[in-house]
């Protein structure tokens, strides 16, 4: 098979592909006739063809794949002016504490935003299938370890955690929460926005919240005073306080 048929199925096969093929599915289509590394040059020959045309073949967590370039990203979105369903700003710092943190405990993600971390952040997360608990820490209570997935890594267009922007400013955090957030957005997967949640599951979460806040700044109950002699003797004495049996004199 001569170089140009062998690109004209993989081009094809990734066209019609719905989700980014890893190399060992790809040498299926020759019957594994050609190796993993002659695969990938067929595949860096082919993102040259395509680095003048509307789609990029990109290399991603999962395998390969062609994906709309980035710059034709507000055409597109006239096709459908909808608005995708946004997350909050604590689910995204959430997520991109968890992705260069990882792997991290809630106390962890606590301990770094300073506040109380709802349980239904991370269900939002786990649900979105961007986290995933990998383990536990040897520790007391063994708190659910969390790091992200090869789906956080599709999304973002990242072949490996490796490729996630450095952060040294707060500048550089921010353009980070903002690509999280048009990522969460950019796609037809739904989204599970907290204002979208039932009412009852959201108030539910509020009394939880509210609660823990009270009980932390409610003060301890004060023990009660020890009474002094000279308080004893002016206390009135239970016995002589008692009504005398009906026709005795006291």
């Amino acid at each position: 098979m001569n170089t140009a048929d062998a690109k004209r199925i993989l081009e094809t096969a990734l066209i019609c592909s719905t989700q980014p093929l890893p190399v060992r599915e790809l040498r299926v289509l020759f019957d594994d006739e050609l190796g993993a590394d002659t695969i990938k040059s067929l595949l860096l020959e082919l993102q040259e063809d395509w680095s003048q045309r509307g789609l990029e073949l990109v290399s991603v967590g999962s395998g390969w794949r062609f994906q709309s370039r980035p710059e034709l990203r507000d055409h597109l979105d006239r096709l459908h002016p909808e608005k995708p369903p946004r997350y909050t700003r604590a689910v995204l710092e959430t997520l991109a504490i968890i992705a260069y943190r990882q792997p991290v405990t809630r106390g962890d993600m606590e301990d770094i935003r300073g506040v109380t971390i709802n349980s239904l952040i991370l269900k939002q997360l786990e649900d979105r299938n961007w986290v995933e608990v990998i383990g536990h820490r040897e520790t007391v209570g063994r708190p659910a370890l969390y790091a992200t997935t090869r789906q956080f890594l599709d999304d973002l267009g990242l072949a490996s955690l490796d490729q996630l922007p450095l952060i040294e400013t707060p500048a550089q955090q921010g353009a980070l929460i903002d690509a999280l957030g048009q990522a969460a957005g950019g796609d037809d997967q739904p989204a599970l926005p907290i204002e979208d949640l039932p009412a009852e599951t959201l108030l539910l979460a509020e009394v939880d919240i509210e609660a823990e806040a009270v009980a932390a700044a409610a003060p301890e109950p004060a023990e009660p005073p020890i009474p002094s002699p000279v308080d004893a003797e002016a206390a009135p004495d239970e016995a002589d306080t008692t009504a005398a049996p009906s026709g005795t004199r006291p």
